[in-house]
């Protein structure tokens, strides 16, 4: 199943960078700006139930999706971007098996845990 997930992902990501080349941005933005969606990590410093809130919220596939739409609806390419870049970099991390956050722990995500010393853990 984690095959299927990851391939899933992937395509996803490839979706990612179609909608985002359908802009007239340059391609040096979605590259300098990929990982700034980590960012939304900063909410660990206050808790791992806050930082799992704050990750999720931007991580979020129906996040990306509202965010790319709002931008072509309104005529915001800077919006649709956003949601582009939100949508291949959330993928990207499905693909290297980064899921959505429990508020318990921060390896600890909807595909899994993360560490191979985390999965012996978290399977017993």
């Amino acid at each position: 199943m984690k095959i299927i997930l990851k391939l899933e992902a992937l395509a996803l990501f490839g979706l990612g960078v179609v909608l985002f080349s359908r802009l007239e941005i340059s391609g040096w933005w979605y590259a300098g700006l990929f990982f700034a969606p980590d960012l939304s990590m900063i909410g660990y410093l206050q808790s791992p139930r806050t930082g799992a809130w704050t990750y999720n919220l931007v991580h979020h596939l129906g996040t990306a999706v509202m965010v790319y739409l709002l931008g072509i609806w309104l005529g915001l390419p800077w919006l649709a971007f956003t949601g582009a870049l939100l949508l291949g970099h959330s993928s990207f991390d499905r693909v290297l098996g980064y899921g959505l956050k429990y508020g318990d722990a921060f390896k600890h995500t909807h595909l899994g845990w993360i560490g191979k010393e985390q999965q012996a853990a978290g399977s017993g």
